[in-house]
């Protein structure tokens, strides 16, 4: 997979995430995958999904059809 630059990329929060900082989940629109990222280390990885899984993903979020949650 080749690499995606990110560095000028404007992530968002999303909508799910917590008020208080705890659990942020950060994306970035726009581009041909959909990046993921904890909002707590902006300067750390980021996670790199393709539209198909994304789309799974958040189905399941608004389901409230994963474990743990």
């Amino acid at each position: 997979m080749r690499s995606i630059d990110l560095s000028a990329v404007m992530w968002r929060r999303s909508s799910y995430s917590n008020t208080d900082a705890g659990q942020c989940l950060e994306v970035a629109d726009d581009l041909s995958a959909v990046p993921v990222r904890d909002s707590k280390t902006p300067d750390g990885p980021a996670l790199i999904l393709g539209a198909t899984a994304w789309t799974s993903f958040v189905t399941a979020v608004r389901r409230e059809d994963l474990p743990g949650c």
